[in-house]
């Protein structure tokens, strides 16, 4: 009985030895083919970085402003008794926008005018007594304090009566009316917009380490979405005396010319300050540019040594400082040579030692002054 335990026991360890040999041999096996697997390579497309000169400037991003602009409001409170502008129409300084109901004043008016007159030929009459020795002067005195006072109330009435006449403070274009026929209306209350909006100014904030560069008189180059045609030009004509704290940005203020009203107050702009020579940079596709809290890159194609040392075609990333934007195309200040042939799509999904397949059948857009078809 012994014996064949024994005999069991010594089958069932060799049994269990030539399992584990197997089981270690292609775990083995397995572990070899993962170090040696490569991944497929990952299809891209590629350009050669070129040297490019480009115009020393600022690029902002910036909006409208009048250079004149007031929401015309109600000076005394009355009832609206007529209306004299449509909404959005340009009108001249002075122009009457809307009347109030000023029955009452003009009533007011005529008594004050009567009050006056009264006291007008009481001044006479007490000159001429005075003359004959038959009042004391102190009587003309207070006959002529009492005309003045007359004089002077029907002159705050007219005010009155032309304070309720609403005018348009200056020339400009009219807004969306906000008040109708027979609306009462409080002093301060809105009547409508007005903006002066031939010059207009734009406001744009530049870094405090730009602010060496900019000058009183630069060029200012004003381009928008919804603006056809060529860029607008303008000139800086202010910057702020004090740098923003949160930001560390500057705030900057250029004044063009603005014929048609073709930039409307609120606008948003695209501002370009010519601030010197030309600069030499290398110019590449946005899409090339990989962006990160850390830094900003690029991926380099280059012959690699894989495994067994055999070469294959593949990346590494290379980070990179960026000047300005063109177009579609950025600015590398440092940190790519001309000549070197750069990812421009597909860059999202690589790594340094990426094998690559280069497929420029559909390259990205890279224009310096591109015309999308729907803009």
């Amino acid at each position: 009985m012994t014996k064949r335990m024994i005999v069991m026991l010594v089958a069932v360890a060799a049994f269990l030895g030539i399992i584990g040999t197997v089981k270690f041999r292609q775990i083995q096996a397995g572990m070899a083919m993962a170090a040696s697997f490569q991944p497929p390579p990952e299809a891209v497309t590629t350009t050669v970085a070129r040297q490019d000169e480009w115009p020393a400037s600022l690029s902002a991003i910036g909006s409208v402003a009048a250079v004149r602009g007031v929401t015309v409001s109600a000076d005394l409170p009355g009832i609206v008794e007529s209306i004299s502008f449509d909404s959005g129409r340009p009108v001249a300084a002075g122009t009457v926008l809307v009347r109030l109901d000023t029955k009452q004043e003009q009533a007011q008016l005529v008594a004050a005018e009567s009050q006056r007159d009264l006291a007008k030929i009481n001044l006479d009459r007490a000159r001429e007594l005075v003359g004959q020795g038959v009042i004391a002067q102190s009587e003309l005195d207070r006959t002529s304090a009492e005309h003045k006072q007359a004089v002077a109330k029907v002159g705050e009435i007219r005010a009155t009566i032309e304070r309720k006449q609403i005018r348009a403070p200056f020339s400009g274009v009219l807004g969306i009316r906000q008040v109708n026929l027979g609306q009462f209306l409080n002093g301060g209350d809105p009547v409508v917009a007005l903006q002066a909006i031939d010059p207009v100014y734009v406001n744009f904030s530049v870094p405090q380490q730009d602010l060496g560069q900019l000058r009183i008189g630069a060029v200012v180059n004003i381009a928008s979405e919804g603006l056809a045609g060529a860029p607008l030009a303008g000139r800086i004509t202010a910057i702020d005396s004090v740098v923003n704290e949160a930001t560390r940005n500057i705030e900057v203020q250029a004044t063009l010319a603005n014929p048609g009203g073709r930039l409307r107050p609120g606008t948003f702009v695209k501002a370009q300050v010519a601030v010197g020579t030309s600069r030499t940079v290398v110019a590449l596709p946005a899409s090339a540019i990989s962006y990160a809290p850390y830094g900003d890159s690029v991926f380099v194609v280059g012959d690699l040594d894989g495994p067994g040392g055999k070469n294959y075609k593949g990346v590494k990333q290379q980070f990179v400082k960026l000047g300005g934007a063109r177009g579609d195309q950025v600015a590398i200040v440092s940190g790519l040579k001309p000549g070197d042939e750069v990812v421009t799509s597909g860059a999202f999904k690589l790594r340094t030692g990426a094998a690559i397949l280069v497929r420029n059948e559909t390259l990205p857009a890279n224009e310096t002054a591109p015309k999308p078809e729907d803009n």
